[in-house]
């Protein structure tokens, strides 16, 4: 008797295994054939979910031809194809301007608004009127101190602070001893705490030096005078991507042995690492911040989801060097890094 109940839960148990393997392979083949239906899907342009076409609006502070928020807006536009969104972009350097546009996408009644708040005193009206608007608001990029306080759901960026006190960290392992922190934008407070942090940690000594960002010609001037007016310079750190071909120019026609470092990247950054004219980046991966944006709205529209738990969703800093820039160089001719 003991030898056929033993036999029979052998017999069970070879049963188990065998489902359990057939099983586990429709499990495979399903969430393969669920992929490749979304690849699809994606390839024609077309949704990945079948919720409701909801309308967000994103407005930035970008200037005019600026690369960077060319990758956010590609990143949001990528997330928005896959949700569903109809996605309306504009941006204005000027921040009585970008209140203007907040309101006009309240006054669409739009579903969603992603911000940035380079200047978060112009713009603390224009979300109060969204929140009373019952419009949810996600910031990106600039403006984590003030986006609990303004009523956004969650902050999507890198701690401009911390990200500083990378720069200063890789600086002092590259030995350098005096610095330039190219500021491009005057009261953008993000730009001023990424410098202040940078001297926090930075072992040397840091100045500040205040350009034109919208005169690109006064930027290369101004870099250049400097430069040939204290040779004591050893590094100058870009706040964009944009800057940093620019300070290599200024650097070589004042003749300086100056490295140039950056904020942010693109595809001549890629290439200036690789190729060594630039020493390192600090990449925030904008296309994360522009994907991740629309996401998390979508996922508050959909099911009420908030991520960070009242703190910033980091998407940087990630320190990059000529090691890495092969690869980047490949992402950022896509539009993606």
């Amino acid at each position: 008797m003991a030898r056929v109940q033993t036999g029979v839960r052998a017999v069970g148990a070879v049963l188990v295994a065998v489902l359990g393997v057939s099983l586990a392979g429709c499990s495979s083949t399903g969430g393969k054939r669920a992929e490749d239906a979304r690849k699809a899907a994606s390839a024609q342009g077309k949704a990945a979910v079948s919720t409701p076409e909801w309308t967000f609006g994103m407005v930035t502070h970008s200037g005019d031809g600026d690369t960077f928020w060319d990758i956010v807006q590609e990143g949001a536009e990528e997330a928005a194809r896959k949700d569903n969104i109809k996605f309306l972009y504009s941006h204005n350097a000027e921040a009585q301007q970008q209140a203007q546009l907040v309101d006009s996408y309240i006054d669409k009644k739009v579903d969603g608004i992603i911000v940035s708040l380079a200047k978060p005193d112009a713009m603390k009206g224009a979300l109060a009127r969204a929140k009373k608007a019952g419009i949810p608001v996600i910031t990106v990029n600039s403006g984590s101190a003030e986006s609990k306080e303004f009523g956004a759901l969650t902050h999507i960026g890198q701690d401009e602070t911390i990200a500083g006190e990378a720069v200063g960290e890789e600086l002092n392992k590259r030995g350098k001893k005096k610095a330039l922190c190219i500021l491009h934008e005057q009261g953008n407070v993000g730009h001023e705490q990424r410098c202040e942090g940078a001297k926090k940690t930075f072992d040397g000594t840091m100045q500040n030096l205040y350009v034109t960002g919208t005169n690109m010609p006064d930027v290369q001037s101004s870099i250049e005078a400097r430069l040939q007016s204290d040779k004591s310079v050893d590094s100058v750190v870009t706040l964009g991507a944009p800057f940093a071909d620019t300070a290599v120019k200024a650097a070589d026609s004042a003749g300086s042995k100056a490295e140039v470092d950056t904020f942010d990247l693109n595809e001549k950054v890629a290439a200036g690492l690789k190729d060594g004219t630039l020493g390192f980046a600090v990449d925030q991966q904008p296309y994360l911040q522009g994907y991740e944006a629309v996401d998390l709205l979508w996922l508050y529209k959909y099911n009420d989801d908030v991520l960070g738990g009242g703190k910033p969703v980091l998407t940087g800093p990630q320190i990059v060097t000529k090691g890495q820039a092969a690869k980047l160089e490949e992402y950022a001719k896509r539009g993606t890094r």
